[in-house]
């Protein structure tokens, strides 16, 4: 059986990063600085579980 990956909201990242403002978040997102996210049907933002993951690994790997 194969897990699904979750898909997160806005809310949830920026919970996750640890309290940054949806200002940053989509300011880091206009500049290619953001995880990867889709965009809804109804024009709401998602981001995978392991594109955050892998994103967050990255910084890691280049501090």
């Amino acid at each position: 059986m194969t897990k699904r990956d979750e898909l997160l909201t806005v809310a949830q990242v920026l919970d996750e990063l640890g309290g940054v403002s949806r200002r940053t978040f989509y300011r880091w997102r206009e500049i290619g600085k953001a995880p990867e996210g889709i965009r809804l049907p109804n024009g709401e933002l998602r981001i995978y579980r392991s594109d955050l993951n892998a994103w967050l690994e990255s910084l890691r790997s280049a501090a």
